[in-house]
């Protein structure tokens, strides 16, 4: 697969800067076999069945976006995960002139340090800071700002409202840099609509990385490396998932993270178990899903990663009719716009 074939057009007017609201008043895109339908994230309760089970990321954004000085240099740093000995990996600019042992001195009245224990050819360092747990997340807090995507623009930095805004009802574990975004379009009515339906909910974590970011570079796309990202799948959670499918219910992933997390998990029969660690999964079309029936996702990039996600599990022809449809009639695109549910193709 050449990556010219997940490429589209996509005027710069389609990209939305700001959420609708309330936010389950986003436009939805039914894309199924027979073809699309217009909808709004109001009628989801509509669309589901009851003795369905949506899976949604609790991952909650972190001021990741700080600004470094090493001497006279000023050094952009951006969060991607924690590690599993205390340090954190990062997105540096100017990385070029940091050396391992160089000393970080972030603005902010803690006295944030970090130490480079070590850098990579692709730009990314490891910083050991000399703060841990909620000293860390306090000092985190004052010094950083959220890392948007680049094309929500904002020249002189986050608004107020982002910090609301870009944030899901679901949000409960810090370590995410980027938002699930499919998650942002939930209110406690819509919930509530849903629990009304007999639709019930599990809820899983994955801290999505500044690895999201990234473009897919060469035309090679199975060249491409996703970089790794932490994620938690409970007992419970395994449980009702299981426990859905065995009762003949269709399980719902709100969200590329909930599917990938989920058929990082998964096992060759169906079967979700309990998950704790990285997954570097790379869901292009050719991928068997074995985990997920239905998925409501955003508009995504041309040639990103995520829209090979969803035309994988929907179709490439179809999605790309769904996406110049979309086009067509003025949907709004990306983090903060609208949404698609789609059908699993067969």
């Amino acid at each position: 697969m050449n990556i010219g074939d997940f490429d589209f057009d996509l005027p710069p007017t389609h990209i939305a800067q700001q959420p609708v609201r309330p936010r389950d008043a986003a436009r939805m895109l039914h894309v199924q076999p027979g073809g699309v339908s217009d909808r709004m994230v109001g009628d989801l309760p509509n669309l589901l069945r009851p003795g369905d089970l949506i899976v949604v990321n609790d991952t909650r954004v972190i001021p990741a976006q700080l600004q470094a000085r090493r001497g006279a240099a000023q050094i952009g740093i951006t969060l991607d995960r924690p590690l599993s000995d205390g340090a954190w990996r990062a997105l540096a600019r100017n990385a070029r002139r940091l050396q391992t042992g160089d000393k970080l001195d972030f603005k902010g009245p803690d006295d944030l340090v970090a130490t480079v224990l070590g850098r990579e050819p692709d730009g990314s360092v490891t910083l050991l800071f000399n703060r841990e747990g909620p000293g860390f997340a306090d000092a985190l807090h004052r010094a950083g700002a959220l890392a948007l995507p680049p094309y929500i623009v904002r020249p002189h930095g986050p608004l107020p409202e982002d910090a609301a805004d870009y944030q899901t009802i679901f949000a409960a574990n810090d370590g995410a840099v980027a938002a699930p975004t499919a998650g942002l379009h939930f209110t406690p009515a819509l919930l509530a609509a849903l629990t009304a339906r007999g639709v019930r909910r599990a809820t899983v974590t994955l801290h999505v990385g500044a690895g999201t970011f990234l473009p897919v570079r060469g035309n090679d796309i199975a060249s491409h490396r996703i970089h790794a990202e932490y994620g938690e799948i409970t007992a419970a959670a395994a449980q009702s998932i299981n426990q859905t499918r065995a009762a003949g219910g269709r399980i719902v992933a709100v969200g590329t993270t909930s599917v990938r997390l989920l058929e990082t998990a998964v096992d060759a029969s169906g079967q979700i178990g309990p998950f704790a660690g990285d997954t570097e999964l790379f869901i292009v079309p050719g991928f068997r899903f074995r985990a997920v029936d239905l998925l409501m996702t955003n508009f995504h990039l041309p040639r990103s990663t995520l829209f090979m996600l969803v035309c994988a599990f929907a179709g490439t022809r179809r999605m790309r009719d769904a996406y110049a449809h979309a086009i067509a009639t003025n949907y709004r695109f990306y983090s903060y716009g609208d949404a698609c549910l789609l059908a699993k193709a067969s």
